[in-house]
């Protein structure tokens, strides 16, 4: 039987191995044996190590918390001044756009302002030209008509005069009406155009020069009234076969040379006709002035605009 001393002391060996369980070392088989004496130790750095790794853990912890702290950094309240600056920013650029807006439509109203003078100019050229040739017209018509009425004065002198006669009689009263270039006037007034152009004097003198068209056309209206009187008359002192020959293939009016005879060498009727040509006369000089009288306000015009808009 074991003795007091060895039950009071048991042995070492069991101790050993727990040692060698704390620091993580694989106790040796049953079947195996090892010194008493044999103390197994962990090896340098490994406690080290074991921090090092859990260590990294707890800074990554730490560094998602903050993280999560800062996710939510607009919780403080706004000074009323933030919300003035973001007002006035929104502002200035809502208001900008504006500017840049409205500054382009107005070059882009002031270059077709331009546009519309410089055809108007255009136009007011066309015109001074047409102008020239109908003076010419109406001034030959007036000199045609003046010789009518003096070889209507008496049957003697349209007796002597039958070829001269019949061709004043004929080319004498033929008269056209003015046609003007108003095409960009048209177009300024059905448009609504007039409103971009902004000098006022140039919008009236425009205005007042198209205004004197009125006038002619009232004229040429009363002319052809007269016309149509003369017209009635001379059917019973002209012999319209007569008329017919004096047409060549082209269609153009010739002077007869065999002192052809009128139906009639009524006093009375060749009165009438030769009232009806002095009326037809008077309007004609009528228009011839107020001819003049536009084609001095066109030129005046023109130049105006000109120097007004800065073109040629």
């Amino acid at each position: 039987m074991p003795s007091a001393e060895q039950s009071d002391n048991p042995p070492k060996q069991p101790e050993e191995k727990i040692q060698e369980v704390e620091h993580g070392e694989i106790p040796p088989s049953s079947g195996e044996t090892s010194s008493p004496t044999q103390i197994i130790t962990p090896k340098p750095g490994t406690a080290a190590l074991n921090k090092q790794h859990t260590k990294p853990n707890t800074q990554h912890n730490e560094e998602n918390m903050e993280v999560h702290h800062h996710t939510h950094p607009g919780h403080h309240k706004k000074k009323w001044t933030d919300y003035f600056w973001e007002f006035l920013m929104l502002f200035l650029a809502v208001f900008c756009g504006f500017l840049a807006e409205y500054q382009l439509e107005h070059k882009i109203e002031k270059d077709r302002e331009k546009q519309f003078i410089t055809s108007l100019a255009a136009d007011l050229q066309d015109d001074v030209k047409s102008l020239d040739a109908m003076i010419v017209i109406e001034s030959r018509g007036i000199a045609s008509l003046d010789t009518l009425m003096h070889l209507l004065n008496s049957p003697e002198i349209a007796k002597q005069n039958g070829d001269q006669l019949y061709y004043v009689a004929r080319m004498g009263p033929r008269s056209n009406p003015f046609g003007n270039n108003s095409r960009t006037f048209d177009q300024l007034r059905n448009s609504g155009g007039f409103r971009l152009i902004t000098n006022t004097e140039a919008s009236n003198n425009i205005m007042n020069y198209y205004n004197q068209f009125s006038p002619v056309r009232l004229l040429e209206d009363n002319y052809n009234r007269e016309f149509d009187n003369y017209k009635r008359v001379a059917a019973k002192i002209l012999d319209p076969a007569i008329l017919r020959r004096q047409e060549n293939e082209l269609g153009e009016i010739l002077t007869s040379t065999d002192n052809p005879a009128l139906q009639t060498y009524d006093a009375g009727l060749l009165k009438e006709l030769g009232f009806h040509t002095l009326q037809m006369n008077g309007s004609r000089r009528s228009k011839i002035g107020m001819l003049e009288n536009l084609k001095k306000t066109a030129v005046h015009l023109k130049s105006y605009l000109q120097e007004q808009y800065d073109f040629k």
